[in-house]
């Protein structure tokens, strides 16, 4: 499927809602464990997904509109969250990315993206050119990608837990780390 705004709109004005129906009010032990080194919890996914709401996506969106590929984007610290939001609870920080998702959403909105507008280019500092239709549709793929990220780390905790049926349980395959 190509890029449109309405679609990947649908999925990301979701994301928040989605996220809090699955964690909000879980025990600590839920939301803070993770799979093993080298793996996040889900409380960390979801300061990365607030730290990329408030430093990266409308950042380098506004980046290709304003500048093209003559301004790389600034770097994203990935791990950003692991300093950044250490006081905050899981509710915090759900209801920091909720908000901050309603202002990239009505801002992405007032940028009144055409399709000529997603072909235009930008430079990320380690992928080289990329278009800002790439960048959009990844930011709806990212956060997919977190949800099930979430989904996979939740599973892990019970992974000894379920005995033989693991087997059945394609959740439970080992978790890649980068």
């Amino acid at each position: 499927m190509d890029y449109q705004m309405d679609h990947a709109v649908a999925i990301l004005r979701r994301t928040p809602a989605t996220l809090k129906t699955l964690l909000a009010g879980l025990p600590d032990v839920w939301v803070r464990s993770d799979a093993g080194p080298g793996t996040w919890s889900a409380y960390a996914v979801v300061g990365h997904l607030l730290h990329g709401e408030e430093t990266d996506w409308l950042a380098r969106a506004r980046i290709i509109l304003e500048h093209g590929e003559s301004r790389p984007f600034d770097p994203f610290n990935r791990t950003a969250m692991f300093d950044k939001y250490t006081d905050y609870s899981l509710e915090r920080l759900l209801d920091a990315f909720e908000q901050a998702r309603v202002r990239n959403l009505e801002a992405l909105d007032a940028l009144k993206i055409t399709s000529e507008k997603l072909a235009l280019k930008g430079t990320h500092p380690a992928l080289g050119t990329v278009t800002l239709g790439q960048l959009l549709s990844t930011w709806v793929v990212h956060d997919l990608n977190h949800i099930g990220q979430i989904l996979e780390t939740l599973s892990h905790q019970y992974a000894q837990a379920v005995g033989p049926w693991r087997a059945y349980l394609g959740i439970l395959r080992p978790i890649v780390t980068e």
